[in-house]
């Protein structure tokens, strides 16, 4: 059985793309790495979901994308990155927020980020990434990407996200789609799908349905024509190591590596992606210099 995957689609003589996503074991390895309160968790696994399937539009294997939010409410913010074959990794500035859900059920994510900007970077080997900044729709994620999208890309689009957040604040599902209208899309194409996704279930819904990605794409694509053309796996994946981390450090001012030596203690370094730590004993740290 499949785990966590996603796909990409072509709809209506190729005027729409689509991409959907299930993802529930990687939004729960970065919950447990980072134990995060629900509304973190969903925030973050949104975040992940998004960049994951933004990744799978990249063509290079060394093309990398990253997505920043920052707000004003007290998760402060988010970032996340990932490559184009669905190796994801992310942490939020502040891992354990708590706020009123908006109803039963339904976490506040938008409270928690508040007023801010999306920032977007994409990195394809050329001499600087591409950067694109919008403001914060409503903090939701989704709806901010589909924001992102029409402002900064030209492309009109739809982005549905969701995590579900069991009782004992572990992962029960979380998944996505975003569909795009290609240039020449026909008004009946047009018209047809905003018919199609005011109707469609919540995401979450769909995924404690049982429902899979080419499941969620059938019933938001709902009388097109449909093909799936690409697969990929989707893992929570942190390429920290301990020569990765010593090169940090040797990038540090010599004094400040002298300060560590001269405070006698080992040291701890953190990585911010998956928690992971890193243990440098004096004599590694004499090395260094």
């Amino acid at each position: 059985m499949k785990n966590d995957y996603m796909i990409h689609a072509m709809a209506a003589k190729d005027e729409i793309r689509a991409y959907a996503i299930t993802a529930r074991d990687t939004v729960e390895e970065a919950r447990a790495d980072h134990d995060t309160s629900p509304v973190v968790t969903a925030a973050l696994g949104r975040m992940l979901m998004g960049v994951a399937m933004m990744g799978m539009m990249m063509q290079d294997d060394r093309d990398l994308i990253t997505l920043q939010v920052r707000g004003d409410g007290p998760m402060q913010g988010i970032t996340v990155t990932g490559d184009n074959g669905g190796r994801v990794k992310g942490f939020p500035l502040v891992c354990d927020v708590e706020v009123e859900p908006k109803y039963p059920g339904k976490l506040d994510v938008g409270a928690a980020l508040g007023h801010g900007f999306l920032r977007v970077m994409r990195d394809t080997g050329a001499p600087e990434p591409y950067v694109g900044t919008v403001d914060l729709v409503t903090g939701e994620i989704a709806e901010d990407l589909t924001y992102y999208f029409a402002q900064s890309e030209q492309t009109p689009s739809a982005v549905g996200l969701g995590v579900l957040v069991d009782t004992d604040c572990s992962v029960s599902c979380a998944g996505g789609f975003i569909v795009q209208l290609l240039p020449g899309a026909s008004d009946e194409t047009i018209t047809a799908l905003e018919e199609n996704i005011k109707s469609i279930s919540s995401v979450t819904k769909m995924l404690s349905d049982g429902m899979t990605p080419e499941d969620m794409l059938g019933e938001v694509l709902k009388g097109f024509d449909i093909k799936f053309l690409e697969e990929s796996p989707v893992e929570f994946y942190c390429d920290c190591s301990k020569q990765r981390i010593e090169k940090s450090l040797i990038s540090l001012p010599k004094n400040d590596i002298q300060e560590m030596i001269d405070e006698g203690k080992p040291v701890e370094v953190r990585c911010q992606f998956c928690n992971k730590t890193y243990d440098f004993s004096i004599s590694e740290l004499e090395a260094l210099m």
